[in-house]
């Protein structure tokens, strides 16, 4: 374990423990300890002074708090009770259990908006308020029965991974409640989800699963011939690198590597929020290849010295702040002149991906062009597309992307 040297007021030098320091104050001293803890980096003050003897029971009592964050059955209150955390950590002692889950469902969302990205906490309260507190907020969680949960369950009409992820904060604050003795045992322990939903799963199969559905290139030649400008140059951007939209919209001209011929992908807009990549394989450099150039450098013109974002509205002339501004700007509107069937943008992803499958280029380079970690996904979401596989990222395409771009009935510049 690491140390370090504090000096006590006497001016002798104390050693001491990492996670345990003397706080000098203009009339006196005391002894702070910090710790994690879901998360969080707590620091308390014990208000004895910082003697030898002190040091010790602090560094002590630290490690008996880190004993019971380990075995789970650490409680703030019972430690600190007067710490302004414990109302935080949902540790506050009830004098009865005639708390509701809809008081939980607030508490839960408090700390989540502390602890998580703004994206994470406004998905949870989507759910809170579009359901969980309609159907459980009344409830005092001591009277919230498995029978009641049941029967909420096949009430609904939405698909299966949808209803798993609602219950996300309710799992959260019943486990809570249990490690806080506020009730005895988790009634959605003895709810058996998988045969539940498993009657909702024949249901939405052939209506709610998301289906992988890639433009061919008289398609993409059709939509691009209907584009000019900004519009243009980041749909053929979008087809030849495979970028979710979310990262197409956080793309800077600092991303570019013109003269490796790169696009360093790190970062994605999430609910007008930017952030990094969701996995270390997502973040990535993606090849850029001669289509994907050749928009960059006619995007140079609208926003190399406007912005540091490369994609710009074109209506407001201002950074596009998520998808659906894409598809209600001029997605949407692009495929009706071009008369091709409507597919979200994030398909022009999946078309990237198809499209170099099928010319024969190797599996493992296109999962990680993709921000794949393997080629699992690629196999899962692509077979069908692939001739064969093999091989690693860096390297040389086996197609020369700018002859098969601006050959005779393909694609329009």
């Amino acid at each position: 374990m690491g140390r370090e040297w504090q000096l006590n007021e006497a001016g002798k030098t104390i050693k001491v423990t990492t996670g345990v320091e003397v706080r000098h104050a203009k009339k006196s001293s005391s002894i702070r300890i910090s710790f994690w803890y879901k998360g969080i980096e707590c620091r308390e003050t014990l208000k004895i002074p910082p003697t030898a003897g002190n040091l010790k029971y602090a560094e002590r009592f630290r490690g008996e708090i880190l004993n019971a964050i380990e075995k789970g059955t650490f409680c703030y209150a019972d430690y600190f009770p007067d710490s302004n955390k414990v109302k935080l950590f949902g540790h506050v002692k009830l004098i009865d259990s005639n708390v509701t889950i809809g008081e939980l469902l607030v508490e839960f969302l408090k700390q989540v908006e502390k602890t998580l990205n703004l994206s994470t906490y406004r998905t949870y309260k989507k759910r809170c308020d579009s359901y969980l507190f309609k159907a459980f907020g009344h409830i005092p969680i001591k009277d919230l029965m498995p029978i009641t949960i049941r029967q909420w369950i096949l009430s609904l009409t939405i698909a299966p991974k949808t209803i798993r992820n609602i219950l996300i904060p309710l799992r959260a604050v019943l486990e809570e409640a249990v490690n806080d003795d506020i009730i005895e045992k988790n009634p959605l322990e003895r709810v058996k989800l998988n045969k539940l939903l498993s009657k909702h799963s024949k249901q939405f199969k052939s209506t709610r699963d998301y289906k992988v559905e890639p433009f061919g290139l008289a398609e993409i030649k059709a939509i691009l011939a209907h584009t000019t400008g900004q519009a243009h140059n980041l749909f053929k951007f979008a087809f030849f690198t495979g970028l979710r939209p979310s990262e197409l919209i956080a793309l800077r001209w600092q991303d570019i590597d013109f003269i490796h011929g790169l696009v360093h992908v790190s970062r994605a807009v999430v609910e007008r929020e930017e952030k990094c990549t969701k996995t270390e394989a997502g973040e990535r450099k993606v090849l850029l290849l001669p289509p994907a150039r050749e928009a960059l450098l006619a995007q140079k013109e609208f926003t190399f010295l406007a912005d540091n974002r490369v994609f710009h509205n074109p209506q407001t002339l201002r950074p596009w702040v998520d998808d659906a501004q894409i598809r209600r700007a001029c997605w949407q509107h692009i495929l009706k002149k071009a008369n091709v069937r409507y597919r979200n943008p994030y398909q022009t992803r999946h078309t990237y991906a198809s499209m170099m499958l099928s010319a024969g280029e190797k599996m493992l380079w296109v999962a990680n062009q993709m921000g794949h970690r393997d080629t699992e996904m690629i196999t899962k979401t692509y077979g069908k597309w692939i001739p064969d596989a093999d091989t690693k990222a860096g390297y040389t395409p086996i197609n020369n992307w700018d002859n098969i771009f601006h050959q005779r009935n393909t694609i329009a510049a």
